[in-house]
């Protein structure tokens, strides 16, 4: 299962895990930044994987190794390719910066597509004048989750933006699967 990292705090994720115990299952409960898991965004995530017969924790070391030395870039995923050294994601409200440079990771990927506001005047951590900038498409936002480029969204514009807001990294789910096909295979192939 995957969610947000804030999930563990509540009394239905403690029953769930619960109930998976008392049947049996080992329990890795890990949170994730996507960042130093091969994806250009900072997203924190909490990754729940159950393993019949297993003890808790029992891929914790397995993800732990496979993490990055430091955070996934815009810039080292997709070059220049972006045309741009800087663009606007619409922030939560006008206290928090506006505009991220592409050698930082990307802020998350939000199921919302909104214009510069006319009202933002800028914040003191903006990485550059907010007049040098622009939005990301919903094309490169689906890149930034580590969608292939032939990949297709169908529908209106807001279910795609939902779409790919709302969607796991693909490079972050393969993170956690090769993790898990490495705890397999070094069990000597042993499915559970």
């Amino acid at each position: 299962m995957e969610n947000v990292a804030t999930i563990k705090n509540t009394q239905s994720f403690k029953r769930v895990c619960k109930t998976f115990r008392e049947a049996g299952y080992g329990i890795t409960c890990k949170v994730l930044n996507a960042a130093y898991c091969g994806v250009p965004q900072t997203r924190k995530r909490m990754f729940i994987i159950g393993g019949l017969g297993e003890k808790d924790d029992f891929l914790a070391e397995m993800l732990d190794m496979g993490l990055a030395d430091k955070p996934m870039t815009i810039r080292d995923y997709l070059g220049n390719s972006l045309g741009i050294d800087h663009y606007f994601r619409v922030p939560t409200n006008y206290s928090r910066r506006g505009v991220f440079s592409i050698d930082e990771p990307s802020m998350t990927i939000r199921a919302i597509d909104r214009p510069i506001p006319p009202g933002y005047k800028g914040n003191p951590k903006d990485s550059a004048p907010v007049s040098e900038t622009r939005i990301l498409t919903p094309k490169e936002r689906s890149y930034i989750q580590t969608f292939p480029e032939e990949f297709e969204f169908f529908g209106g514009k807001s279910d795609v933006n939902t779409m790919i807001g709302n969607a796991v990294p693909v490079n972050f789910a393969k993170f956690v699967a090769s993790a898990l096909r490495a705890y397999i295979e070094a069990k000597g192939g042993k499915r559970q």
